[in-house]
């Protein structure tokens, strides 16, 4: 039985509101199956209604388009991926000013932000704001990208003993941002210039801050007990967890979780173009052409098709001439004239079309005669 090929990578996302009254994520992913490369953006708005879920559609609109405006050449240009993703970032930044600037109501919007490029087994990545990027493997979990909040500084306290560990959980400031993306300057970015490298089994969750409602251990044992599993069904475990903990205080929650399938080498059947190939206008090419143009179009078709038919019938060779009768019984010829289409209005006021000798009176025609 024929199976189809076993993707490189396997991807599923999953959103919640959790406990808020409007949502304010904003998620998208795209890894076409056939290539090896893929990307995901993430945003967390902040503002409020109205405000901090505009932000993040912007940012993910702005982001994945020029990430994927860029993706033709991630291969060829691999080591500009993190200039890629830090321009995207910047031009994400400039039309959330120029969208407080055109609405001063929604002053102090923002988004955090959490992109991703892989390619084969290199996975690149730019963070700004609180959103994590975690990576399994051989079960243990890691927080790959920096949390720019006041989280980690909090928690040094508790670790240095200048802090109780639960008034360090529950403190007030710990989900204030040190960077974010709001139109501003961005104080803070995480983009690492060497990408980080995949190993066939890894699993790799980007999400919001929501899903750190769950227990750091938490999310590793769930990962670690459906991890040969597919992403999908990893996705709803997570979002199980989640509703198992009630937590009337749950913030909206968006994530991916991203497997490495295989890491075979890339086999490409068709032979890419030379670089300094100039391409020139073939049948298959795809052309635009003048609407003005059409007639003389069609009469190259019919001559085309004329000139095959010929060719199918008798190679062009004039037919057999048929032996002449006597002089005196040859009948005189008869010459027959095709005369034009013309349009005639009928009397019940009915559009017809009948073929009219020119010779024939305009009464008669009129009158139906002949």
């Amino acid at each position: 039985m024929w199976r189809s090929p076993e993707p490189r990578f396997d991807v599923a996302s999953a959103i919640c509101q959790g406990g808020r009254d409007y949502q304010e994520d904003a998620i998208v992913t795209d890894f076409p199956f056939g290539m090896d490369s893929g990307v995901v953006v993430l945003a967390d708005g902040m503002g409020g209604h109205a405000a901090g879920d505009v932000a993040s559609k912007i940012v993910v609109t702005e982001v994945y388009s020029e990430l994927k405006f860029q993706s033709a050449n991630f291969a060829d240009f691999e080591a500009e991926i993190p200039q890629y993703l830090t321009s995207s970032a910047v031009n994400a930044n400039n039309v959330v000013r120029e969208y407080v600037m055109a609405h001063p109501e929604t002053r102090g919007m923002g988004a955090t932000l959490v992109s991703l490029v892989l390619i084969e087994n290199r996975m690149f990545w730019m963070s700004i704001g609180d959103s994590p990027l975690y990576h399994y493997r051989a079960g243990k979990m890691q927080q790959l990208n920096e949390d720019h909040s006041m989280a980690p500084q909090i928690d040094f306290m508790v670790k240095q003993g200048l802090m109780d560990p639960e008034t360090g959980k529950n403190h007030p400031d710990r989900n204030c941002l040190t960077s974010v993306i709001l139109g501003d300057r961005v104080a803070k970015s995480d983009c690492p210039k060497t990408p980080f490298e995949l190993q066939v089994g890894d699993i790799v969750v980007v999400s919001s801050d929501g899903l750190q409602y769950l227990e750091d251990e938490r999310i590793q044992k769930i990962l670690h007990r459906y991890r040969r599993r597919k992403s999908a069904e990893i996705c709803g475990h997570l979002l199980e967890a989640i509703e198992a903990l009630a937590d009337p205080d749950q913030d909206n929650c968006s994530f991916s979780v991203i497997k490495l399938n295989h890491n075979k080498p890339v086999i490409r059947a068709i032979r890419a173009k030379p670089v300094d190939y100039v391409e020139t206008p073939t049948a298959t090419t795809t052309r635009v052409v003048e609407l003005d143009d059409d007639d003389s179009i069609a009469a190259k078709l019919r001559k085309d098709a004329a000139s095959m038919q010929k060719a199918a019938t008798g190679q062009g060779q004039p037919a057999a001439q048929p032996q002449a009768a006597p002089k005196e019984a040859a009948p005189k010829p008869v010459i027959k004239e095709v005369k034009p289409v013309q349009k005639v209005d009928d009397i019940d006021a009915q559009d017809k079309t009948e073929e009219v000798d020119e010779a024939t009176p305009p009464a008669k025609v009129a009158a139906g005669g002949k």
